[in-house]
């Protein structure tokens, strides 16, 4: 990658404090236009608090974000949003027996314009079908009807619902949470190649997995965090998994500035 080229999101010196527990300790981050970066971590080595902080679900105590270079300071995960940073969760929060357009409006819904739409508060759903469709189409998607309820999907495919709506409305940032946890190995391929197009149409993704083949297979960099800081980002071409498992463990140190741009 271009050593000119500025990261879309950032974070310096993120600090977090439960208690007497040290969740984020000075925690630095990068992600850069076009790329799918992964951030991998041991239970309690802190991601999930950087996550967090990044999504707006925690105030970090001390440090900084930024986003397309400008400091930001999110209270919470609908400032987030605002700001165009989507989060696919690992829980999913799709509604299962409302059907697929539902659900890719679901708290964004259209409505009609002109007193219909304001007074009495009717939907558009001829547009709402058309956009999702659209998006849908736009993602290569193959399902039999937009208006399938969410619970006759494959997981592989409400996965997909969700990925989707992220990327329908994210105009910055796609952060994905375990989005192969539980899968087959048919519908997990079906979501990693879902995620590539997602990056393809110029949104980077963060992706947080324990799955090393699927980070190997999929990320541009890994971002290894260890003990509420980062610990090193490396490319997948560079390092073995069981060097990053083993700089992930403590076992193998290297610089954690790393190339980080590369």
């Amino acid at each position: 990658m271009n050593t000119n080229v500025k990261p879309v999101l950032e974070a310096k010196g993120l600090t977090k404090h439960y208690g007497q527990v040290i969740a984020m300790d000075g925690a630095d981050f990068e992600l850069y236009p076009g790329e799918i970066l992964a951030v991998i971590g041991d239970n309690g080595a802190g991601k999930s608090t950087l996550i967090k902080a990044l999504s707006g679900a925690v105030i970090p105590d001390e440090g900084q974000i930024y986003l397309n270079g400008q400091p930001i300071n999110f209270h919470s995960p609908l400032d987030a949003r605002k700001h165009g940073i989507e989060t696919v969760y690992q829980t999913l929060a799709v509604a299962p027996a409302l059907n697929i357009v539902d659900n890719l409006f679901l708290g964004r819904e259209i409505r009609k314009p002109g007193i219909l739409g304001s007074v009495f508060r009717m939907l558009d759903k001829k547009k709402m079908l058309e956009q999702a469709t659209v998006y849908m189409k736009d993602l290569q998607f193959r399902i039999q009807s937009m208006q399938q309820a969410v619970e006759t999907l494959s997981g592989g495919q409400r996965q997909g619902v969700a990925v989707a709506r992220s990327a329908a409305f994210a105009k910055n940032v796609i952060i994905m949470d375990e989005p192969t946890a539980a899968l087959g190995v048919k519908e997990s391929g079906m979501v990693l190649e879902l995620i590539r197009k997602v990056r393809d149409k110029g949104l980077p993704v963060i992706l947080i997995s324990h799955n090393m083949p699927h980070v190997f297979e999929i990320a541009d960099r890994i971002h290894i965090h260890r003990m509420g800081k980062r610990a090193a980002v490396v490319k997948p071409s560079d390092y073995s998994m069981s060097d990053v498992g083993a700089i992930m463990t403590g076992a193998k140190a290297i610089k954690a500035e790393t190339d980080l741009s590369a």
